[in-house]
């Protein structure tokens, strides 16, 4: 059942300490809980979206610079802590809780060097102007220990207890920097497992991946993934078009099958994904993208098969995976590790993984098992270092 929202004039009460509740941003909203998470999801959404509308005006700047940035971390450095403290001022403010928990990618650390004021500067301007760009909070100028203590929010541990947020605020950085693919990636967990889900892709085409047809979506860009726990996978432009249900690749056969991975060769082994597609007689070539855009591009039915194999010694982040998981299993497909396991999220800020993390449909799921389980026995016996 959805929450049913009611304003008025009133105090807020923690229903816990019956202590008013407070937050930089003063509201007056009452909801009334039930055991969905739909005021959650609204305020992913928000909070997703402002976020994006950060990185682009700063992947914007970038790519009109002269300047060749491909070495220079410093805009994404910008836009990272900037995303990580708007979502965490958007989620605090949205939702007025007391026991709000995030689990993200960044500290302040470094931010608080005397070598780091400037890009302070920028970020704290970066925030504020957003902000008060969306029209929807009256508030004064942020300062920089504002900023900071947003973007530590983001410090929890997680674990199987309770409800926490989990935040990559640019997923793909490497992307970015390239003008290409690259996601907010927004979930939550309660008691240890994802129920809602947010993919806000700034420069992932509203139409179909690889479509040759003439389509009214072909030349835009951005697209807002959204699953909530039993409601499914929705889709719509970040600009604010109408949501529509969206649902993976049904087909049963692998030669028909397209697959996704990882663009960056270091973040996965093509060679043992040439291996598995082979197996499977998959004759399209793999479809390599940056981010968890992978995740909702295979959701609304792209391509059927997603694979990741890290390098030996890599740690999967929950960051990484949390709200892709959620899309794409709301839409109708399967997550899970290599040995077939669903994935865990309740361990912390770590995944533990059998070898590595498949994607695809209910039909060929079996399949697909068979052959990764075949192409790691295989490359381990001529390379027993694997």
């Amino acid at each position: 059942m959805a929450s049913t929202v009611l304003s008025f004039s009133c105090q807020l009460f923690s229903s816990k300490t019956r202590k008013p509740l407070s937050f930089f941003f003063p509201r007056k909203t009452l909801y009334i809980a039930s055991m969905g998470y739909e005021k959650e999801l609204i305020a992913a959404k928000k909070a997703a979206s402002l976020a994006a509308r950060l990185c682009q005006k700063v992947q914007k700047a970038l790519l009109q610079s002269d300047v060749q940035s491909k070495s220079d971390k410093s805009p994404v450095t910008v836009a990272d802590y900037g995303s990580q403290a708007l979502v965490s001022f958007v989620l605090r403010r949205e939702l007025l809780t007391d026991s709000f928990s995030l689990v993200a990618e960044e500290d302040s650390a470094d931010l608080r060097t005397d070598g780091a004021q400037e890009t302070l500067e920028r970020i704290t301007k970066l925030v504020s102007d957003t902000l008060s760009s969306d029209g929807s909070y009256d508030i004064s100028p942020l300062s920089r220990e504002d900023v900071l203590t947003a973007i530590d929010s983001g410090k929890s541990e997680g674990g199987p207890n309770g409800r926490h947020w989990v935040l990559d605020p640019i997923d793909g950085t490497k992307g970015f920097l390239r003008g290409d693919q690259y996601a907010i990636a927004l979930g939550l967990l309660d008691e240890g497992k994802v129920v809602l889900g947010v993919l806000a892709c700034p420069n992932l085409p509203l139409a179909p991946i690889g479509s040759t047809q003439q389509h009214s979506l072909q030349n835009q860009v951005g697209c807002l993934f959204s699953a909530e726990i039993g409601a499914g996978t929705h889709m719509q432009s970040l600009d604010g078009s109408s949501p529509t249900k969206v649902h993976v690749n049904s087909t049963e056969n692998p030669e028909d099958a397209s697959f996704f991975e990882s663009f960056e060769a270091a973040h996965s082994l093509h060679d043992l994904s040439s291996s598995i597609a082979m197996k499977l007689g998959v004759h399209a070539p793999p479809v390599r993208i940056d981010s968890q855009a992978k995740y909702g591009a295979l959701a609304r039915g792209d391509g059927a098969i997603y694979l990741r194999f890290p390098h030996k010694g890599y740690r999967e982040k929950i960051w990484d995976h949390a709200a892709g998981c959620i899309v794409v299993t709301e839409a109708g497909g399967i997550v899970t590790d290599a040995g077939g396991n669903p994935l865990d999220f309740s361990k912390g800020r770590f995944l533990d993984l059998d070898t590595g993390i498949i994607v695809t449909n209910q039909k060929l799921m079996p399949l697909l098992l068979k052959a990764v389980r075949d192409a790691i026995s295989e490359k381990s016996q001529a390379t027993p270092s694997l």
